[in-house]
């Protein structure tokens, strides 16, 4: 990769906005779709995806887990998806959630994030509640292969308030994720590669000035934000806000012409609601 991640996603943005769309192949959407429950279905909505939606938006979010339920199989199938998208302007953002310490964040990193990668995407997600400081490893590869990393902080689940939340030395735990991003991006212009996860669909409370880097923000469409609640609760912030859409856009498929459609649309409005705010 010629340059940082940061580099990427803000000329990626400029070119296609900022909406992520989420490739999650869940049972009910491959029937939906007349496909197989399989490999097979797998692959053909893959290849629906592809068509659709690459070079036509900034970011697709393919979800591991609804790869990994079919076995090795399905992994092929994540890595020929990783592999096609990389052929195109849309970034890859493999959602895989890893977080461990040690030897085993050293696996996860080079499974994901160095120099040649077997799953490697443009960037991935981290889990940081074993401490941000486990995620070491994680963030060298990254940054040795040009990839990206969202970590974790205050997600859209109403589950993750009372860990998120927390007091950790006179700070939210989610608010010391922030700015243990933030330390991370320092220096980094024009925007940095550690990215964090904060859900959309409720008011995050975060101080997010020194970030200095993207926020990725699930929740929009079938969870119930809408692309003014993400331009209100993101509002002023100097980075780039990623929201992500899934099911809201995939129902338009199996037609790559109206999954393409769908994500347009979705992609304007927000463009609108940004400018509006």
């Amino acid at each position: 990769m010629s340059d940082r991640f940061g580099a990427r996603l803000a000329r990626t943005a400029d070119a296609f906005g900022t909406l992520c769309v989420g490739i999650d192949p869940h049972p009910s959407l491959l029937a939906e779709w007349g496909l197989t429950d399989d490999p097979d279905g797998l692959a053909r909505f893959c290849d629906v995806c592809l068509d659709g939606l690459g070079g036509h938006v900034g970011l697709v979010k393919p979800q591991s887990a609804f790869f990994e339920r079919h076995g090795s199989a399905g992994v092929a199938v994540l890595e020929r998806l990783l592999a096609g998208l990389a052929q195109t302007p849309t970034l890859s953002l493999l959602d895989v959630k890893r977080g461990d310490i040690g030897s085993t964040m050293d696996g996860y990193a080079d499974a994901y994030l160095g120099v040649g990668a077997p799953l490697g995407a443009d960037a991935v997600t981290l889990s940081p509640y074993l401490g941000f400081g486990s995620l070491a490893p994680a963030l060298r590869a990254a940054e040795e292969a040009g990839r990206g990393v969202f970590v974790l902080a205050r997600t859209s689940n109403p589950e993750g308030g009372p860990v998120q939340l927390a007091d950790w030395s006179g700070r939210s735990v989610a608010q010391g994720i922030v700015d243990g991003a933030a330390a991370a991006n320092a220096d980094v212009t024009p925007l940095g590669d550690v990215g964090v996860v904060i859900g959309a669909t409720h008011e995050h409370g975060l101080d997010l000035s020194a970030l200095g880097g993207a926020v990725l923000a699930p929740g929009l469409g079938a969870q119930g934000a809408s692309p003014a609640d993400v331009a209100a609760r993101f509002a002023g912030l100097a980075g780039i806000v990623v929201p992500t859409a899934s099911r809201s856009v995939l129902r338009a498929g199996p037609d790559p012409v109206a999954l393409r459609g769908a994500a347009e649309v979705l992609r304007d409005e927000l463009e609108a609601a940004r400018a509006a705010s």
